[in-house]
């Protein structure tokens, strides 16, 4: 008979993701997460068509509508995006002064990732997959590797 084995009880206890396939959800988050785009795409200095192409490829009617009112639901796509860049803006300041991580995604950067390129220019080419590899590699430099 196999000997039962079990993790040892902790006071750990996971955060329950959010549903982002729930309209109720998507609809509580949307506004904030969009004053939260449009604040730090100030912050980074990012032109409103290289933020339109972060966003997914929005219109420019669509996205200064968006800008002039931020009370709308986004789809799942575009609040995943805009949670992305607020982890990287987050993991920067925690990394980095204030001054160098508001500057960072826009200076050519020699890591093998961005091969030269701003970590913006490698955002924008690459999309959702390419904010995911950025956050990861800033999660990793918080960790220590």
């Amino acid at each position: 008979m196999a000997a039962a084995f079990s993790y040892p009880r902790s006071r750990f206890e996971p955060a329950v993701p959010v549903d982002l396939h729930s309209k109720a959800e998507r609809q509580r988050l949307s506004q904030s997460a969009l004053k939260g785009f449009f604040k730090l795409m100030n912050e980074w200095k990012v032109r409103d068509e290289d933020a339109r192409e972060l966003l997914g490829g929005v219109s420019s009617s669509a996205f200064y509508e968006w800008k002039k009112n931020t009370d709308r639901v986004l789809e799942v796509d575009r609040i995943t995006r805009i949670s992305y860049l607020i982890g990287i803006y987050k993991a920067l300041h925690l990394l980095y002064g204030d001054k160098l991580a508001d500057e960072w995604i826009n200076l050519p950067n020699k890591n093998v990732i961005f091969g030269g390129r701003t970590p913006l220019d490698y955002m924008m080419a690459g999309g959702l997959l390419a904010m995911q590899t950025v956050r990861t590699l800033l999660d990793a430099r918080r960790g220590g590797l």
